[in-house]
């Protein structure tokens, strides 16, 4: 598998590359999804208060937004797909208690086209994270804890 990750690190969180990689590849591979291209940029809180106003009409600052490229499946040749674009804020994550490798693989799978718009679209969704989640040993995040 080949995923080609455009890091633009943002925020002051530092991340792990290779886990970061690692996290993408399972979810986009759990999709049947062997190769691609996928930019992450990591902001701070009021970067992503911004976007989430232009973008959404919502003027907080939320943990993760994901930017799909229309026309992935028209690229010719050998070239990996275009898959699209993730912003993460790890201060919205870390005030959430969510892991941003959560917040990967939630990203990952609204740009393939994932939704949580309604309950069952969101339960599918849960349970694929879930899947994926627990294939890489990364805790259950919808898990109530107590």
């Amino acid at each position: 598998m080949t995923v080609a990750i455009e890091l633009d690190n943002r925020s002051s969180a530092a991340l792990d590359e290779a886990e970061l990689r690692r996290v993408l590849e399972a979810a986009l591979a759990a999709e049947g999804i062997d190769d691609g291209e996928v930019g992450v940029a990591l902001v701070d809180e009021p970067e992503m208060a911004e976007l989430n106003a232009a973008h959404r009409g919502k003027p907080v600052a939320t943990d993760v937004l994901a930017f799909p490229l229309d026309g992935r499946d028209a690229i010719p040749g050998d070239l990996p797909r275009q898959l699209g674009d993730l912003v993460i804020c790890p201060a919205r994550a870390e005030a959430d208690g969510t892991p941003v490798e959560v917040l990967v693989v939630h990203g990952a799978l609204h740009l393939l086209g994932w939704d949580h718009d309604n309950d069952a679209d969101a339960d599918c969704m849960e349970r694929l994270e879930r899947e994926i989640l627990h294939d890489l040993g990364i805790e259950d995040p919808y898990v109530e804890r107590g």
